[in-house]
């Protein structure tokens, strides 16, 4: 029975929960916050939910952080409160160990938008396995930007595939010359004109909303359970990409159940080689 543990009961939380009961991806979900009967409450909301849109995941809130053991994935988001504040800092670090112990191998999947350091730590500082630690608002990012470019192009967002590289919030990369539309190069269908208006909205997509955030999450984590056979965008610890050895970036990856298989590296122009190198400090 596969089990995927989500810590925090927020809106990025509760909104991951709701996409992976919808996708049927997982049987059971834990919803874990120390507001136990706001982590209860949502669980119930969305297992009700399961009547409408047909899920039928067993979903369980609990403030108790030891049934994290034997969870096929955790899914780090943000805690119920004002501001749904996003699992970080030391707070974050300190819940990154207890994963560790209690979870092992078990991949972690940090779904929000401000947790760039705490992946970071995850492997430098706690010695997480870099495959097993996976960063997911680059995705939501991209869906965005994506949803920008089907608008444009007037066609559908899974249509259309791109990349995203760098380092959030503000060097991310888009490279544009590696991205297609139906199987067609994007700079062969779209206008420069239209490109160039894309290009000046992208800046503003981030950070991606809550909903968006914790979609991107559960996208990732059944593309992990399932292996999926297509890329994902997602924040990591490089190993070579780009030139860069054991620094914080965003890369197209595959993903499978101990997290990342292999990232995939798309071909950049002489222009995106220069943006990616500056944002990753190479």
């Amino acid at each position: 029975m596969r089990t995927v543990a989500i810590l925090g009961a927020g809106d990025i939380g509760a909104s991951c929960a709701h996409a992976l009961a919808a996708s049927d991806a997982v049987a059971r979900i834990l919803l874990i916050d120390a507001a136990a009967a706001a982590a209860a409450g949502k669980a119930l909301d969305i297992k009700q939910s399961g009547a409408i849109s047909g899920a039928h995941a067993d979903i369980v809130g609990t403030d108790d952080a030891s049934r994290v053991a034997g969870s096929d994935v955790c899914v780090v988001a943000d805690r119920f409160g004002p501001g749904s504040p996003e699992w970080r800092g030391e707070d974050g670090l300190t819940l990154v160990r207890h994963l560790a112990r209690a979870c092992g191998e078990t991949p972690l999947v940090f779904a929000g938008a401000e947790q760039e350091a705490l992946v970071a730590a995850a492997v430098w500082e706690v010695r997480v396995p870099r495959r097993g630690v996976i960063g997911t608002a680059p995705e939501a990012f991209g869906a965005a930007v994506a949803s920008m470019v089907a608008m444009e192009a007037e066609c559908s967002t899974a249509d259309v595939s791109l990349a995203v590289l760098g380092v959030p919030p503000h060097a991310l990369v888009v490279p544009w010359s590696g991205a297609s539309i139906g199987g067609y190069a994007l700079e062969d269908v779209l206008l420069q004109a239209q490109l160039a208006r894309i290009e000046g909205r992208v800046a503003h997509l981030w950070p991606p909303g809550p909903y968006a955030l914790g979609a991107a999450a559960a996208r990732v984590v059944s593309a992990i359970l399932e292996s999926a056979r297509r890329s994902f965008n997602v924040l990591t610890i490089l190993d070579r990409e780009f030139g860069a050895r054991n620094k914080l970036g965003s890369v197209p990856a595959l993903l499978g159940p101990r997290g990342i298989v292999h990232t995939r590296v798309p071909p950049l122009s002489s222009r995106e080689r220069v943006l990616v190198d500056t944002a990753l400090g190479s």
